[in-house]
């Protein structure tokens, strides 16, 4: 088998996606430079795609083409016709000659680095019409007679032309190319563009299908790794416990709520550092739920409403709040928010539920707790962000934004979470946990995450 590293030139006109394919395709949010302007890249700049230590695929991003058309017609003079030169005797001879360093500088770094690859990926803007300087471009890229696919860049756009752009692809002799979305790539869309890339390069084809299948092992680590930290987060709050008098309820409770604001960020920092992706890819005024703060919505009252968990009467407001009173006295739960209205003298819906024999008992110690329904909300949170992380390219530039998510377990929480209640030893937050029945939970509530993700 061939185990020299293939070479891939990235080519197209100026402002395509170039730049950002190769952000995805290596993971790698701050390669390059990206901008809206014309001319960002000015050079050829490589980056490497490993196995195991060992390259398996050189990747170079290249300047825009320019002037394709006066190079084109430079071409036509440098090169009469009487001559008969072939596409790669005709590139030679202008990177020979001295507009090669002057006005067709940029063209010239272009062909040259396609000239010395293995197979070039021609990066189209699937949104712009057809011109005569894109057909100029393509009978350009063809002189260096190396294997050229076309990459249809958003593609997923409503007002794209992908039907034109593949007619006039036809037209220059390239029959085969690829939809890909720098910003937001398809569920296997990488895997579609190596899989071309092969059937164009015969013997890059062990390498690329190597590297495939080396890159979906990478996505199911990344995938099963946010899960459990997800799990973590979930089993560390269901477990967790504060003592306090019914005195110091109200600070005690304060104190919880940032806990867990903390917690929860701790945990979408991990799971955009897994991704490669920085801090403000995931700022908060733009994450979930809708109109709302990823942080401060997670106590908001019309929070739960919005992700459909039906809590009902009184208790909307305490479940709205995250934290459960669990009294030593009786065993029972009530939300933390009704239990300080109660002993303010505020809580009358409460005292008709609970009556004035439970209201007394509000007086001495209790455990706050973390309410099962704040326990979804951060099942759906974590699981939403996963999602949007795993279908995100990492030429993207605005935050994360979408939908709000939906809300797992209608009824009973998971078992894993149930046990959890009955041991507050497993909360990591408060002390280092190794039990071993606390790995077997966490590892048994990741599973039932990823089940949820698969409904």
């Amino acid at each position: 088998m061939n185990t020299t590293a293939l070479r891939l030139a990235v080519v197209g006109h100026s402002n395509t996606g170039k730049t950002s394919l190769l952000r995805t395709l290596l993971r790698d949010r701050d390669f390059g430079q990206v901008a809206d302007r014309a001319g960002t890249t000015r050079h050829v700049e490589g980056a490497r795609l490993s196995i195991d230590g060992a390259t398996a695929l050189e990747l170079f991003d290249t300047p825009g083409l320019e002037d394709p058309s006066g190079l084109r017609d430079y071409l036509d003079l440098l090169c009469p016709s009487s001559e008969r030169l072939d596409g790669p005797a005709r590139i030679e001879r202008f990177l020979a000659s001295s507009e090669a360093s002057r006005r067709y500088e940029q063209e010239a770094k272009v062909l040259r680095q396609l000239s010395h690859s293995d197979a070039g990926l021609y990066v189209i803007d699937a949104r712009d019409p057809v011109l005569g300087k894109h057909q100029d471009e393509l009978a350009l890229l063809s002189d260096c007679a190396k294997p050229l696919l076309p990459v249809l860049n958003f593609s997923a756009a409503s007002h794209n032309r992908a039907a034109a752009w593949a007619d006039a692809l036809a037209r220059a002799g390239l029959h085969a190319y690829v939809p890909f979305d720098t910003v937001a790539p398809a569920e296997g869309g990488e895997a579609q563009l190596y899989a071309s890339l092969a059937l164009l390069i015969s013997h890059g084809k062990a390498a690329l299908t190597r590297l495939t299948e080396h890159l979906a092992e990478q996505r199911q680590q990344r995938q099963h790794a946010g899960i459990r930290c997800i799990a973590e987060l979930l089993l560390n709050s269901a477990a967790l416990r504060h003592s306090v008098p019914s005195a110091n309820a109200a600070a005690a409770l304060s104190e919880l709520q940032n806990t867990l604001r903390e917690r929860e960020q701790h945990c979408v920092r991990n799971l955009l550092q897994l991704y490669g992706f920085h801090p403000d890819d995931a700022l908060p005024d733009h994450l979930p739920l809708n109109a709302g703060r990823w942080g401060d919505d997670l106590f908001h009252p019309e929070t739960l409403k919005q992700l459909g968990i039906k809590v009902g009467g009184g208790m909307a407001a305490g479940a709205a709040s995250g934290v459960g009173i669990d009294l030593l006295f009786g065993g029972m739960t009530l939300g933390a928010a009704a239990l300080l209205g109660a002993v303010a003298g505020g809580g009358l819906q409460t005292a008709r539920n609970y009556g004035k024999r439970l209201i007394g008992k509000l007086k001495g110690h209790a455990e706050l707790t973390v309410d099962d329904n704040l326990l979804r909300l951060l099942a759906a949170r974590g699981l939403w962000l996963l999602a949007a992380l795993d279908t995100r390219g990492h030429a993207a530039t605005e935050a994360l934004q979408g939908q709000t998510p939906t809300a797992p377990w209608p009824d009973a929480l998971p078992k894993p979470l149930r046990q959890a209640r009955a041991h507050p030893q497993w909360c990591a937050w408060q002390e280092q946990a190794t039990d071993e029945e606390r790995q077997r939970a966490v590892s048994e509530l990741a599973a039932v995450l990823h089940d949820s993700r698969q409904a």
